[in-house]
């Protein structure tokens, strides 16, 4: 929060910042994503989004605001209930798509892609075919559980030391039936240095979710 204060005061000096647009973006999801209250945790989405898409405005040349954007968007579709999920699905995907495109390895655009299709894959085959048909969605009939395992794992390979990645690559791997590769993901990312704001919540769902794995 504190550092959230921080880079919005720089904002304010200097409104076209890109440093301190991109970071704040970034800031503003680390708090919504565990804030309990709704209300909270949507407004934190919405000033990240609403950050994040002034650093584009800013500097549409640099990965870091278009990895910012597809992931406050995606938080938001992550907040939202299944069928609105796919409101967003199109935006976080070209914003991740469009990082890559300027750095080809940036870690956090490959996990994006990979949540991307794995939630995709996880909603329901009404709402998929509704999505399709009427919201322009037909991209989303690219998802699948193999892509979603292949971004992963490249995040991985990117950043071996970054807990989110394994916890990430862990829950596709039990979503797609390959629990084996599951509890090593899992297990890798409880060995995993505590590095990022949320890592802590991280590595208490692992150990939560591999015992329920067992």
């Amino acid at each position: 929060s504190a550092a959230l204060a921080s880079y919005e005061r720089a904002v304010k000096a200097e409104p076209t910042s890109y440093p301190a647009l991109w970071k704040a973006a970034r800031e503003a999801v680390d708090l919504g994503e565990f804030e309990r209250i709704p209300e909270t945790r949507a407004s934190l989405y919405g000033r990240a989004t609403d950050y994040a898409r002034r650093a584009v405005a800013a500097n549409s040349g640099d990965a870091e605001g278009h990895f910012q954007l597809s992931r406050a968007v995606g938080r938001t579709a992550l907040a939202a209930s299944p069928r609105d999920r796919v409101k967003y699905a199109l935006e976080v995907r070209d914003e991740a798509l469009k990082a890559l495109q300027l750095q080809p390895r940036h870690p956090g655009a490959l996990h994006v892609l990979g949540v991307w299709n794995a939630e995709v894959m996880r909603l329901n085959g009404f709402s998929r075919a509704v999505a399709k048909a009427f919201l322009g969605g037909q991209v989303l009939g690219s998802a699948s559980w193999a892509e979603a395992i292949r971004y992963l794992e490249l995040s991985v390979a990117a950043e071996p030391n970054r807990l989110v990645h394994h916890l990430d690559l862990a829950r596709v791997y039990r979503d797609a039936g390959r629990r084996t590769e599951a509890r090593t993901a899992y297990q890798a990312a409880l060995r995993a240095p505590l590095q990022d704001a949320n890592d802590d919540r991280y590595r208490k769902s692992a150990d939560e979710e591999l015992t329920k794995l067992r």
